[in-house]
């Protein structure tokens, strides 16, 4: 063992050893110094620090100072670490065990990350959020599409949705849809996944209506030249209001107001014309002034 790792073990176990300090000292500086002692073990053998660390986890120490220590477990690559690190995430409560799943996620071993999904589903609330998280934390799609797959909780499976968003996981939402069935939710995660070419499969698709209206409006989050141009084609093909209302908003939430402009320059009567006009205040147009002026002035 090298001088730098028998001098940050000697201070780790002499810091963490020491139940109080001096009188004039005061309790932030203990846990300060105690920090310090901790963080030296990242460069020790795991070997030699797992006894300290298991020995910070087990005693009357801060939650800050024992998070900490589950950091460290995270960052040593053994099966003796990682078992420690689940065994906590396993019999703790609370904010720690919340943080010993987060950490599981941090390490990204393999075993561990397979063990998340018994604590998953004996957990509450705040264990399951924490669950989803070192999924995303470690890069875990296929872990969140199983959960959504196999749940029949309508709201554990919209979060298991919204976590493949966030993560971009375009092709097991895609498996999703096959398999499951289209939601209002699994739309809202193509849409936070920027998944367009779904979005506009579904735009096009009129077979459920209500559907239809929300993959168009979420085609506006997305964004981009190739759904701004699916938007004003969807509104000026269409014979139906509701589809052509959700196309502007779709563009309003786009910011598209040239589309909204193209509308307006070819709309033929005094009712469309007044609201692709309101639209275009709401997007708060550069050129819808001098429209106002010329509706105005009766040159429109």
């Amino acid at each position: 063992m090298n001088t730098i790792s028998k001098l940050a073990i000697g201070a780790a176990l002499l810091l963490l050893a020491t139940s109080g300090l001096a009188q004039n000292d005061t309790a932030d500086d203990a846990d300060s110094l105690r920090m310090t002692a901790l963080e030296a073990l990242i460069s020790a053998p795991p070997e030699r620090a797992l006894p300290i660390v298991d020995k910070v986890l087990a005693g009357n120490h801060s939650a800050e100072l024992k998070e900490r220590a589950l950091f460290i477990l995270s960052q040593m690559e053994t099966p003796e670490s990682q078992s420690r690190l689940l065994a906590f995430a396993n019999d703790s409560q609370g904010e720690l065990q919340a943080e010993a799943i987060r950490m599981i996620g941090i390490g990204g071993d393999k075993d561990a990350l397979a063990a998340l999904g018994d604590i998953y589903r004996n957990g509450d609330g705040d264990v399951r959020e924490a669950v989803f998280e070192a999924y995303l934390i470690a890069g875990d799609k296929n872990a969140v599409f199983d959960i959504a797959i196999n749940t029949e909780n309508e709201e554990e499976f919209s979060d298991a949705v919204n976590m493949l968003g966030a993560m971009g996981a375009n092709e097991q939402l895609r498996e999703l849809r096959g398999r499951a069935g289209l939601s209002e939710s699994l739309i809202e995660a193509y849409a936070i996944s920027g998944d367009s070419e779904s979005l506009r499969e579904l735009a096009m698709d009129d077979s459920n209506p209500e559907m239809q209206k929300r993959a168009i409006e979420a085609l506006g989050i997305v964004g981009g030249d190739e759904v701004e141009q699916t938007l004003v084609a969807l509104y000026d093909s269409s014979d139906n209001s509701d589809i052509r209302e959700s196309a502007l908003e779709g563009m309003l939430i786009a910011g598209h107001d040239a589309g909204v402009l193209e509308l307006y320059g070819k709309a033929d009567n005094a009712a469309e014309k007044r609201r692709l006009l309101e639209f275009l205040v709401m997007m708060d147009s550069d050129a819808v002034w001098e429209l106002i002026d010329s509706a105005l002035e009766g040159s429109e």
